[in-house]
């Protein structure tokens, strides 16, 4: 069995197929190989199922999963979704369109949603440069004035 390689360059590929002078995967990963494979925890796999954004794979007759390469594919775009901070739960409907072959509908999709999580982070820096001044307005009475007495610290008023 050959093992999926996933590169960083956007698409994943299954090593050693015929074109590279190899064998095509013959047989389908199970789920601790497909977690080696492609670098998420076993754990993370099935949770994606459970939540519906990978679909569950077929069962061997004893029950272990077997995954594919199109189950790569998907679970690679879901990571890096889920690295840019994309919603788990609006990555279910682009992940099955990249499936079923409607993927002229992901590119709005994905870009409304790289446009609200743009603004979110510009939102949260604000805020982390508003909380970073005054950090540093404390930091500099701290330094600088006496210890209060008894009557109370009042070293962290604005």
């Amino acid at each position: 069995m050959a093992p999926l390689d996933l590169p960083a360059t956007g698409r994943s590929i299954v090593a050693n197929r015929p074109e590279q002078g190899g064998e095509a995967m013959a047989e389908p990963l199970t789920i601790g190989k497909f977690a080696q494979a492609t670098g998420v925890p076993a754990k993370t796999i099935r949770y994606y199922e459970q939540v519906g954004v990978l679909p569950a794979p077929t069962r061997t007759a004893a029950g272990y999963r077997q995954y594919t390469p199109q189950a790569a594919h998907r679970l690679l775009f879901i990571r890096r979704a889920r690295a840019l901070g994309l919603p788990l739960q609006h990555l279910k409907a682009l992940a099955a369109a990249l499936d079923d072959g409607t993927r002229a509908s992901v590119r709005p999709q994905l870009l409304a949603l790289v446009r609200a999580q743009l603004s979110a982070v510009q939102a949260q820096l604000t805020e982390l440069q508003l909380l970073q001044g005054q950090l540093e307005h404390v930091l500099r009475r701290l330094s600088t004035q006496r210890a209060a007495g008894h009557e109370g610290c009042r070293c962290l008023d604005p």
